[in-house]
Order: C-alpha cells, then sequence, then structure tokens
C-alpha cells in the first residue's frame, strides 16, 4: 500500500463528486429546454442525467481478506467512478397547457422535460455534502502525512 493511497481513493471520490454536481446543474439549467434532441424528426424536451457511480476495484471480501491478512491482494479500496452518465426514461415529461407555445401540439399542450428542480437541489445538496466531506478527509490525511514527516526532525 502506497503512502499516497488514502489521498488517490479520496481524489477519486472528489472527481466523481464534481462530475455529479455538473450533471445536477446541467439538469437545472434545462429545466425549460423544449427542443434537445431530434428523435424521428421531431424535437423533444430535455431528459434528466442521473449519474451511477461504483468502485474501481474491489467488493466486501476482498476488503475482509485483506484486513484478515489472508490475501496478498492489496489493490482493493482504490475509490470510486462514474460508470455510467443516462437519461431518465423512466419519468414522463411533464404536460403544460400554452397553446402559444412554438413546441404545442394541436391540442395546445407542451411537452416539458421532466427534471423536478426541488429534486435536484436535494441531489445537490447531497453531491455538495458528500463532496465537503471528501475535502476535509483529503486535508486530514495531508495533514497526517504532514505531521508524519516531522517525526524525522
Amino acid at each position: 500500500m502506497s503512502i499516497f493511497h488514502g489521498m488517490n481513493t479520496t481524489a477519486s471520490a472528489l472527481t466523481a463528486g464534481r462530475l455529479r454536481m455538473d450533471v445536477i446543474s446541467s439538469n437545472m439549467s434545462n429545466v425549460d429546454t423544449t427542443r434537445a434532441k431530434l428523435v424521428n424528426g421531431e424535437w423533444q424536451a430535455y431528459r434528466r442525467k442521473t449519474v451511477t457511480l461504483k468502485p474501481l476495484e474491489g467488493n466486501f471480501s476482498n476488503f475482509l481478506n485483506v484486513a484478515m491478512g489472508s490475501s496478498d491482494n492489496r489493490s482493493v479500496g482504490n475509490g470510486v467512478k462514474v460508470s455510467d452518465v443516462k437519461e431518465d426514461t423512466e419519468t414522463p415529461f411533464k404536460l403544460v397547457y400554452d397553446p402559444t407555445h412554438i413546441d404545442a401540439d394541436e391540442d395546445g399542450y407542451v411537452e416539458m422535460p421532466n427534471v423536478d428542480p426541488l429534486r435536484e437541489m436535494v441531489d445537490l445538496i447531497s453531491a455538495t455534502r458528500s463532496y465537503e466531506a471528501n475535502v476535509t478527509v483529503f486535508n486530514a490525511n495531508k495533514a497526517m502525512l504532514s505531521k508524519a514527516l516531522e517525526i524525522g526532525k
């Protein structure tokens, strides 16, 4: 295990958290976008995007074996990465009655994005708190390494 193992793990979480916040910001900025993608010759409203994270390596049994000393695999627990950024196809578009809108159908309804600002704000607060916690861990690790170097003085 490297002396920088903890920092590398935390850095991967910071990178993933930053991308998560960027995707949430994109969702919020497109809350009223009715022409995001061309599907079958027709414009479709913006679809909310979600981020899926996964561990870089290892599972619980690998961690347990390493902790008990029964495994030589020291590469477990190397952080997290973004495995997928996908569109939310399960949540339907919101129908808003606005016959004057350029994208209104023959009945006067406009398909608005499936982005819920309240849900996005909750996700953003969660992502921000996670990011702040990882910054705290990174700084604590840095302080411990600095103190360890001072021992040799």
